[in-house]
Order: C-alpha cells, then structure tokens, then sequence
C-alpha cells in the first residue's frame, strides 16, 4: 500500500477506535491518524507474531482493517494511561 493509503486507513482506523471506546482524549485528527497508522501496523506485527498470518494485505481486505482498529485500540488504550498517569 502506498503512503497515501496507509494515512488514509489510519485516519479511518482511528476514527473507528475512538468510536468504539468513546471518552474524552486530548489530541486532536493529527493524533488519530497517527494512532491509526501505528495500529495498523501494531496489528498487522501482532496478527503474523500470534496466528501466523500476514494480516495486512491491501486496503480492502477485512484483514487489514481487522488489524488496524484492534490496533489502534490497543494504541488508544495505552495512550489514555499514559495521559491519565501524567495528571
């Protein structure tokens, strides 16, 4: 997938986690794409490391999507606890 794409599925991915665990985060579109992106890719590591499946195989594959929102919600959860230990 090219540059565009993943900032493209990031953005949607984190868009979909934040909707899916819905609360009050700091941060604005630019922390959502880039929580999105990382959990895409977070998700794809974690899909090949636990099942021994290339999960992130193009933009319009189930898997990849799978792969970046469970990320990206990972990512969101560890984000929230860190800003909630700084206060």
């Amino acid at each position: 997938m090219g540059i565009l794409a993943w900032i493209l599925l990031g953005l949607l991915a984190g868009i979909i986690a934040k909707m899916l665990m819905p609360g009050k985060d700091p941060g604005g579109i630019i922390i959502t794409i880039l929580i999105g992106i990382a959990g895409g890719l977070l998700g794809g590591w974690l899909g090949k490391v636990i099942f021994g499946v290339d999960s992130i195989d193009g933009f319009f594959e189930l898997s990849t999507w799978v792969a970046a929102v469970v990320g990206s919600l990972i990512l969101l959860i560890v984000f929230r606890l860190f800003r909630r230990a700084a206060r």
